[in-house]
């Protein structure tokens, strides 16, 4: 009775963790993981303790037994902590690891030293009766589980009384199998020799764990789809369950609504709580009319635009989920065009353009200034933009070329913009290395490789407020990557092939080109020839293969070009 008592209890525990792992997301903690995959090991140990006929097979199922006692209990408590939100260091972690694994160790001495049990015998014929003395380590053994118990349950009091983010339904769950386990462990032994009860509190725990992980992947908020845009601040969001609790929002959304600091998680909002009436009436129109997913919403002088969606569990609606995003720009904007007739709009837009075009001209003059400090490379910068120009006349004609890259006409236009800013990083480099009138050293060349990612930043903190993000990434990408080579060989992170921004590998021939034709300090320039067959030699390793033909297209022009700069 007692052998077929374990072998139903071990099939059990092992179809709830073939459940579990069916059912797994990456919103289960580790320690539930971990959980579900030893409970099954360890009341496989109970089996072969009771189908054991020799003292080996009675110690084998010892050991296998006080993984459950060694571990299992440890990574009870630590799933606790997690879920009630509280941390624990790494040390500490590591220090009851250490711990539990000592004294899981210590079982390989058993029947051998007086350690774990001082002495274990068995006599009779199957089943078996045990005899056994337990020794100084075993003592200990019972204080650590006791120790990892009532950390566990002063966990969930303290979560239970301070901790509004986390679940009361989850936590009275979290209660339950912890104290069930502990009366299987300590009170089992009182009540009968016969049978060990801790199985079925392993079984019960993983029972109730699967109420948990259920719904815990409501909870974790950070995880879903806008999680990208929340970082920033500027977006909020509420999430509620079909009758309407309160799941969790981010601090943005409680910055808008003060009524969500009172509020509890698994809470239905009151009634009389503004936001509530408000909630229960967007949602209520929302599910008669799922295109009725917008509303707005005015605040302290501020407009929010309420974006209402199904919350989703993987493919499964859970709950909705509000969007919230300040408005208050874009609404004052309609009101403005509202108001204003169309000759107002033409004269916003010309001021607009003249506002660009004099941030152009001051990022150029700025990056024309950086270059008066180089005393090896003046012309370099407008030199390489008509390059860059004359390059993308010949990728225009490609449409396959250009769908392929995503290489638009805006793109062209913010690219020949950017190119001149290319070596604008140059401004934190020291002026004995950028003046110097010869060849680097190691030392200053590695200096001289920062003004790539310096200049990504020097653009990045000039252009952070614009509204053309893509002409800011365009800058940044070229300013950054175009000493990157195709083989990985290049500066500053060694990218390699299709890693490197398309806008970067194009700046790069202009700006090797230029460097090979034009005179340095260090260096005669070369020959159009020279030039050429060096350019051509490095497609591939250093250049896109795929830019040579366009390269190619456009050389009798650049040539032209820098025979044009040479008669001026």
């Amino acid at each position: 009775m007692v052998e077929i008592s374990y072998i139903i209890l071990f099939f059990v525990s092992l179809l709830i963790t073939t459940f579990y792992a069916r059912i797994w997301h990456k919103h289960f903690n580790v320690e539930f993981t971990l959980i579900y995959t030893l409970i099954p090991i360890v009341n496989l140990g109970y089996v072969f303790f009771a189908q054991a006929t020799t003292l080996e097979g009675i110690i084998f199922a010892v050991q296998v037994s006080y993984i459950g006692g060694c571990f299992l209990q440890l990574l009870i408590m630590l799933n606790i902590f997690h879920m009630s939100h509280i941390e624990l260091s790494q040390r500490v972690k590591g220090a009851m690891f250490l711990l539990s694994g000592l004294i899981f160790l210590s079982t390989l001495t058993v029947g051998k030293y007086p350690i774990l049990y001082r002495n274990i015998q068995v006599t009779g014929e199957p089943p078996l009766t045990i005899l056994k003395e337990y020794g100084p380590v075993h003592t200990l053994f019972y204080l650590m589980v006791m120790v990892y118990f009532l950390a566990s349950i002063g966990a969930i009091v303290y979560a239970l009384l301070r901790k509004r983010e986390v679940s009361r339904h989850v936590l009275w769950l979290l209660f339950a199998p912890e104290v069930v386990c502990m009366l299987c462990f300590f009170g089992g032994r009182l009540l009968t020799d016969q049978i060990e009860l801790i199985p079925f509190g392993y079984a019960f725990a993983q029972v109730v764990y699967l109420f948990i992980v259920r719904r815990i992947t409501l909870y974790d908020i950070s995880e879903t789809a806008i999680d990208s845009l929340t970082e920033t601040g500027a977006i909020g969001f509420i999430s509620f369950d079909f009758h309407m609790n309160y799941l969790g929002c981010n601090a943005t959304a409680r910055e808008i609504f003060d009524e969500l600091k009172t509020l509890t998680v698994d809470q239905r909002i009151p009634k009389g709580n503004p936001l509530g009436k408000l909630a229960l009436n967007w949602v209520t129109t929302f599910r008669r009319d799922e295109l009725k997913d917008k509303f707005h919403y005015e605040r302290d002088d501020r407009i929010y635009l309420i974006d209402i969606n199904y919350l989703y569990d993987g493919k499964h609606k859970r709950g909705y989920q509000l969007v919230l995003t300040d408005d208050t720009e874009n609404q004052k904007y309609i009101a403005l065009m509202d108001k204003y007739n169309e000759d107002l709009q033409r004269e916003v837009e010309a001021k607009t353009h003249d506002v660009i075009k004099m941030q152009d001209n001051l990022i150029r003059s700025i990056a024309m200034m950086v270059e008066s400090r180089d005393n090896s490379t003046g012309g370099h910068i407008i030199r390489t933009s008509d390059v860059v120009g004359l390059l993308l006349e010949e990728i225009r004609k490609d449409p396959e070329f250009r769908e392929a890259h995503h290489i638009t006409d805006e793109f062209c236009e913010d690219l020949i913009k950017a190119a001149p800013m290319h070596d604008i990083g140059k401004i934190a480099v020291d002026d004995d290395v950028l003046k110097k009138p010869g060849r680097f050293t190691d030392e200053e060349f590695a200096k001289m490789k920062k003004h790539a990612p310096e200049g990504a930043r020097v653009l990045h903190e000039i252009l952070k407020k614009t509204k053309d993000q893509t002409f800011k990434t365009i800058a940044e990408n070229v300013a950054h990557y175009h000493h990157e080579r195709m083989d990985g060989s290049g500066y500053p992170d060694g990218l390699k092939g299709d890693q490197i921004p398309i806008e970067a590998r194009i700046m790069a021939i202009a700006d090797v080109y230029d460097a090979l034709v034009s005179k340095r300090v260090y260096k005669d320039s070369l020959s159009f020839e020279k030039a050429n067959e060096i350019m051509m030699e490095s497609m591939g390793k250093h250049f896109d293969k795929c830019l040579e033909k366009f390269y190619v297209a456009a050389l009798p022009r650049i040539e032209e070009y820098y025979r044009e700069q040479d008669e001026s």
